[in-house]
């Protein structure tokens, strides 16, 4: 895909459970090599866009638009395989070693061979880290190893823009830094991201746009220089003195 060209559009992206409207009315564009942060209050809504945009929740009503295409008319194991998405709580098949939490999709998606899901899950862990760690159980290892693996399993299946879900809230202080350096050696990659956070640091640094989320709407969204340094909406300059203060 050519960089600047349209990746992903939202169009009028509405979901309540029950009662509660959670989200009211999305409208956003991500470009090919676009890294985006969402950022926002817990129960803005945040979390929930991330889930419908790879139909882990249906919307209400509104279109997508992924790759040119009505996502509501394709494939969803197909398009599971372009959108990839890293949760907050990693999960991983905790009955499985590093190496076959890589390779299970690979194998039943993909249908590739043992060998062929052997070498790109092999290829994956080395790029963030793991590779030595390939035959533990995910039980014995680290949060932030995991969320590591859970990265990797995601790259195996070569996604064309990758969904992080607070990747980094699940994890002792200790072990944010280390997956943040793998977010951000993707996004010098050219990986095309959207990624819900409060690691504002890295929002700063990493981000072409961020989005500031408030109440089911996005309120504000503009470059990290412009939003962090000179937010135009008064909910967005208290919950940036909230994070500054704090």
């Amino acid at each position: 895909m050519i960089e600047d060209q349209l990746i992903l559009k939202l169009e009028g992206i509405t979901k309540s459970f029950s009662n509660n409207e959670v989200l009211k009315g999305i409208d956003f564009n991500v470009k090919n090599g676009e890294v985006i942060t969402i950022i926002g209050s817990s129960g803005s809504g945040k979390s929930t866009l991330l889930r419908c945009i790879n139909l882990l929740e249906e919307p209400d009503s509104g279109i997508i638009y992924f790759e040119g295409d009505n996502i509501f008319s394709e494939n969803i194991n197909f398009l599971r395989q372009k959108i990839g998405m890293v949760f907050q709580s990693f999960n991983l098949f905790n009955n499985l070693n590093v190496l076959d939490n890589c390779t299970i999709a690979l194998r039943k998606l993909k249908k590739m061979s043992k060998v062929e899901a052997t070498a790109k899950a092999t290829l994956m862990l080395e790029k963030v880290g793991l590779l030595e760690f390939k035959n533990q159980n995910v039980n014995n290892l680290s949060g932030g190893q995991k969320q590591r693996v859970a990265i990797a399993r995601s790259l195996c299946m070569e996604p064309d823009i990758m969904l992080f879900d607070e990747p980094t809230s699940a994890l002792d202080p200790e072990m944010v830094g280390e997956v943040l350096e793998i977010m951000k050696d993707l996004a010098r990659d050219g990986m095309t991201m959207i990624v819900v956070t409060h690691e504002m640091a890295f929002a700063k640094e990493v981000s072409d746009r961020v989005i500031f989320m408030d109440n089911g709407i996005i309120l504000e969204e503009n470059t990290p220089e412009k939003l962090f340094n000179n937010p135009i909406n008064s909910r967005t300059k208290d919950f940036l003195s909230r994070y500054l203060t704090d």
